[in-house]
C-alpha cells in the first residue's frame, strides 16, 4: 500500500463529504472567483490571478485577493499585504507570490494572506466594502463557495506524471477536473502540439470551457530599478526595443526558484536570449547573500555578462548585492479568446 494510494483515498473521502453536504461550504456574500491547480507546483497561476483581478477592477468592482501565502513567516497570522493603495508587508511576512500580486495590482486590488479565507473575507467586506473576491490557489479549498471555478493546467506538464502526491504531483485525480467551470491551458506557446492535450482535457471534463494562454515578456528592468518603484503605469509595461536587443544579446546566467523553472528558461530561449548557464532553487526559496555570491561565481565561470531572474524571485533580492548586472524579467499572459473569457467572469 503506497502513500499515494492513502492520499488519494483521503482526498476522495473529503470531496465526497463536501459533495453530500456533510462539510459546509460558505458563501462570501460577494462575487467569488477561484483560481487553482490540479497539480502541486507552478502552473502559471499567479499571472492569471492578476489578469482576472484587473478585469474585475476595470468593471468598477472593489476587488480583494484572498491567498494562503505559502512560505510566509507566520502562516497562522492574517496579513494585510496591500490595502489597494500601498504595500503594507514585506515578502517574508506576506509570502513571495502575495507580495508580487500586491505590487502588480496597486490601485486595483486588496491582497490578504490568511489561511482562513472565510473569516478574512468577512473582515475585508466590513473594512473595505469588497464586492469581488479572487481566491488564489483554491480548487481544493472547498470551504468557500464560488461563482466561477477556474483550474490552470500547465501545457508543459499537465498531470504531474499521472500519479498522486507524494509520488507524483497530482493533488487529486485528474477526473476531478469535472468540478471546474473553466480550464486554462497555460504556457501553450512552450509546446509544439496542443490538440492531443485539449482532447484529453475534453474527455476528463466535457462540460468545462477550455481556453489557452501564452506567455510573453511584458517588462524587464535592473533589479535596483525594480525595487526603487512601488508601482508601474501601464505605459511603462512595454519592452523597449533597443534595450531589449541589448539584454538579449548579452551572455546571460538565468536563475529562479519557482514551481516550474524550466518554463522560465524555455521562455527565455523562445525569445532568443543568449543563455550560457542556469541555476534552479526550490520554489519560494529565501535568498541569502551567500546564494547571490555563488550565483555570481557560476555566472562568471560561464562567461556570462548579466543575470536574469523572475519577479517572484526578485522581490526577495532587495537587500542583497549583485556584482553582475541583474535584470528582472516580468512575464504576462495573453489569453486566447480574451473577450469570451472575460464574459465568463
Amino acid at each position: 500500500m503506497s502513500f499515494s494510494w492513502i492520499y488519494e483515498k483521503i482526498v476522495g473521502a473529503r470531496n465526497l463529504l463536501y459533495d453530500r453536504g456533510v462539510f459546509e461550504s460558505f458563501d462570501l456574500g460577494a462575487k467569488t472567483i477561484s483560481i487553482g491547480n490540479i497539480t502541486a507546483g507552478g502552473t502559471g497561476k499567479t499571472p492569471l490571478v492578476a489578469y482576472v483581478a484587473e478585469i474585475l477592477a476595470e468593471r468598477g468592482m472593489r476587488v480583494c485577493i484572498l491567498t494562503r501565502g505559502y512560505g510566509r513567516k507566520n502562516p497562522k497570522k492574517r496579513i494585510l499585504v496591500s490595502d489597494g493603495e500601498k504595500i503594507l508587508a514585506d515578502p517574508s511576512e506576506a509570502g513571495d507570490e502575495p507580495f508580487e500580486l500586491a505590487r502588480k495590482l496597486l490601485g486595483k486590488a486588496i491582497v490578504i494572506a490568511d489561511a482562513d479565507r472565510v473569516a478574512a473575507a468577512e473582515w475585508a467586506k466590513r473594512k473595505f466594502g469588497v464586492t469581488a473576491f479572487v481566491l488564489d490557489d483554491a480548487f481544493q479549498h472547498r470551504k468557500v463557495k464560488r461563482d466561477v471555478d477556474i483550474v490552470c493546467i500547465d501545457a508543459t506538464d499537465p498531470f504531474g506524471g499521472g500519479k498522486m502526491l507524494p509520488i507524483g504531483r497530482l493533488r487529486e485525480p485528474a477526473a476531478n477536473l469535472n468540478r471546474a467551470d473553466i480550464l486554462i491551458i497555460t504556457r501553450a506557446n512552450l509546446i509544439s502540439e496542443i490538440l492531443n492535450l485539449r482532447s484529453e482535457i475534453s474527455k476528463l471534463s466535457p462540460k468545462s470551457l477550455t481556453f489557452e494562454t501564452k506567455n510573453k515578456i511584458a517588462f524587464f528592468e535592473k533589479v535596483e530599478e525594480f525595487h526603487a518603484k512601488t508601482q508601474r503605469t501601464q505605459s511603462e509595461d512595454k519592452v523597449s526595443t533597443e534595450g531589449f536587443k541589448s539584454v538579449k544579446s548579452s551572455a546571460a546566467f538565468a536563475f529562479c526558484g519557482i514551481g516550474n523553472p524550466e518554463s522560465f528558461f524555455k521562455q527565455l530561449q523562445l525569445e532568443n536570449f543568449s543563455i550560457k548557464a542556469s541555476r534552479t532553487f526550490r520554489d519560494h526559496h529565501p535568498y541569502t547573500q551567500e546564494d547571490i555570491n555563488e550565483i555570481t561565481k557560476q555566472a562568471r565561470a560561464s562567461d556570462s555578462q548579466i543575470l536574469l531572474t523572475t519577479a517572484k524571485d526578485a522581490v526577495k533580492l532587495k537587500d542583497l548585492k549583485c556584482d553582475i548586472p541583474c535584470f528582472v524579467i516580468e512575464i504576462k499572459i495573453a489569453v486566447e479568446e480574451a473577450a469570451k473569457f472575460a464574459s465568463m467572469l
